[in-house]
């Protein structure tokens, strides 16, 4: 998500499409063309920002409440820390927002029978989507690092399986954050950012 340009002339910045190849990653101290619209936005607007990064709304206020940050590193930080501190309720609204990563439609039809077949069993089982950081892993690669993830998951227990979400849902914030600030929403996604979550999350099964 785009943070709206201050009043005044600014200069424009162009950002890539989320299927363009992954460009050279700006250094954690490097200027970053969105960092300071996201530093003097109004309060709603960066939350409204954030929450495309991350759906708990305490971790988005928190850190709109906080700005600015003098670059990367600083805001990368404050995401962690407040990842960390996210309350049970927080996670589960976190959780929530999110939705399952889906196949390009050109896929083979067996693909996405597979991928929809994993999530559901998924879901069924823990009672969120599927939450995977793909960061720096290349587009050909994803389906089945997420099929691969998904069945490798669906052992664990309850408890284990939450700590795991909870650590992707961190490194995910991370990765859209960095891609936000640099104007390259959605690059470094690994699927759809969060949406507001139509119904309560459901208790996972025992």
């Amino acid at each position: 998500m785009r943070i709206p340009a201050p009043a005044g002339p600014a200069s424009p910045a162009s950002a890539a499409s989320p299927a363009s190849a992954p460009g050279p990653r700006p250094a954690a101290g490097a200027p970053l063309p969105g960092l300071e619209r996201f530093n003097t936005a109004a309060r709603t607007a960066a939350s409204a920002a954030l929450l495309s990064c991350c759906g708990s709304r305490r971790w988005a206020l928190r850190l709109a409440a906080h700005r600015p940050y003098p670059d990367l590193a600083a805001l990368l930080a404050a995401a962690d820390e407040a990842g960390y501190d996210l309350s049970s309720a927080d996670l589960d609204e976190a959780l929530a927002a999110e939705s399952s990563s889906e196949l390009h439609p050109a896929a083979p039809a067996a693909a996405h029978t597979a991928l929809r077949a994993a999530h559901a069993a998924y879901e069924a089982g823990f009672g969120h989507a599927f939450v995977i950081c793909l960061d720096g892993v290349r587009a050909d690669e994803r389906p089945d690092r997420v099929l691969a993830g998904i069945r490798a998951r669906l052992t664990n227990d309850p408890d284990e399986e939450r700590a795991v979400a909870a650590e992707e849902l961190r490194r995910l914030a991370r990765a859209r954050l960095a891609g936000m600030v640099a104007d390259r929403p959605g690059e470094p996604d690994s699927g759809r950012p969060p949406q507001p979550p139509r119904h309560p999350p459901r208790q996972p099964a025992r």
